[in-house]
């Protein structure tokens, strides 16, 4: 599977989408419980169980749906765009089109019941309005508990948003960096850093191929020390063979740093 040809246009999709997904884990903060120390079941604040309604699949609903799919929810989109629909099959943003109300409330109740995660996309008429949809949904008594838009919510004072890529074989040294940078958050219990391990563990995979070149992680400035570190003696005992390039936002400043094998 071929990564993204454009490397800025993958940066900012994954960072659209970790913004929303930022504000969809504090709704599911709300029932979240911390695990108890030395704990080993993993433990993470989930939307499982959960509808979100995306509106139309635009740009921004596409970002939303694969945020809501790491979160945990159910999702459900509407178009009217049989070609958008389909391509976003193909990108693994939606898991079924379908062309009634009907068949959509079927996959997702049953879903929804086994708290699984599933994105649904209903065509609709090229005329028809996305309020009639709506209206159809409050026909049928469906209420989403999550509804578009959704603010979305940027890092805030004391976080860091880190991005991290690799010049060659992303698909062997990237995991490695993601078990590095889990490595880094374990030591943590805090919610925030519950929503983060979510975020890198399942981000790769619906993320898809759009962003498959780089990772991104909204952590304290702890962990963000800690991880470069972690890259620059992880390179240099040449456990990583390739160059590691990271940058770090923090308070509106960017550092860019570049941790490169030692020549033999």
């Amino acid at each position: 599977m071929a990564t993204n040809p454009n490397p800025r246009g993958a940066l900012e999709f994954a960072n659209q989408v970790e913004r929303l997904y930022a504000a969809l884990a504090c709704s599911a903060l709300s029932d979240f419980r911390p695990a108890l120390p030395n704990s080993s079941a993993a433990h993470e604040p989930s939307l499982g169980g959960k509808l979100l309604y995306a509106g139309s699949l635009d740009a921004e609903a596409r970002a939303l749906l694969v945020a809501a799919n790491i979160a945990g929810a159910a999702s459900l989109a509407v178009s009217a765009d049989a070609e958008a629909s389909k391509q976003a099959s193909r990108d693994g943003v939606v898991d079924f089109l379908v062309n009634s109300l009907d068949e959509a409330l079927r996959i997702l109740k049953n879903e929804i019941r086994k708290r699984e995660t599933v994105a649904v996309c209903v065509a609709t008429a090229p005329h028809a309005a996305e309020a009639d949809f709506a209206h159809e949904m409050l026909d049928r008594g469906v209420s989403p508990d999550l509804t578009w838009p959704i603010e979305a919510i940027p890092p805030g004072a004391g976080q860091v948003l880190m991005a991290w890529s690799v010049a060659s074989g992303a698909a062997q040294w990237l995991p490695k960096l993601d078990a590095i940078a889990l490595h880094c958050l374990d030591s943590d219990l805090s919610p925030a850093s519950a929503t983060a391990r979510r975020w890198l563990r399942l981000a790769p995979r619906y993320l898809g191929r759009r962003s498959q070149g780089v990772r991104v992680l909204r952590c304290d400035e702890q962990t963000a020390v800690r991880f470069q570190q972690e890259i620059r003696e992880h390179v240099e005992r040449a456990e990583i063979g390739v160059t590691v390039d990271l940058c770090q936002s923090r308070n509106g400043q960017t550092e860019q740093s570049s941790f490169a094998p030692l020549a033999r």
